[in-house]
């Protein structure tokens, strides 16, 4: 009777492995493609002349632009020491910000959507 549970127990554990094998082979056949960038974030926008002052002139992507106002706000120390979601306004920005000394980073894309064609 022993031998027959240990012959038993040794099946379920042959099957157990199986089973998982065959899910490892599964997740590698589904492996994913890489992700694709939406054709809508790259279109080129015109900056408005406020806007061109501080990321230049050039037709650029939103993604970029985001990225040019980051280096310069980071370039020129603008983000609020105490609080860091705020931005300062220099006088560059204060035109972008519609004369806001102080908006929040997460306010800044629907202000740079005011200011691209």
């Amino acid at each position: 009777m022993a031998k027959k549970a240990k012959k038993a127990a040794k099946k379920t554990a042959k099957k157990a492995v199986k089973k998982s094998a065959k899910k490892v082979a599964k997740k590698a056949a589904k492996k994913k493609s890489a992700r694709k960038p939406n054709a809508a974030f790259m279109v080129a926008l015109t900056p408005s002349p406020g806007l061109a002052a501080v990321i230049g002139n050039k037709p650029v992507p939103r993604t970029e632009i985001i990225k040019k106002m980051w280096v310069y706000i980071k370039k020129n120390g603008l983000q609020d020491q105490k609080n860091k979601r705020m931005i300062n306004a220099d006088d560059k920005l204060k035109v972008v910000f519609g004369g806001k000394s102080q908006v929040s980073m997460f306010d800044l894309a629907k202000l740079i959507g005011k200011n691209v064609k």
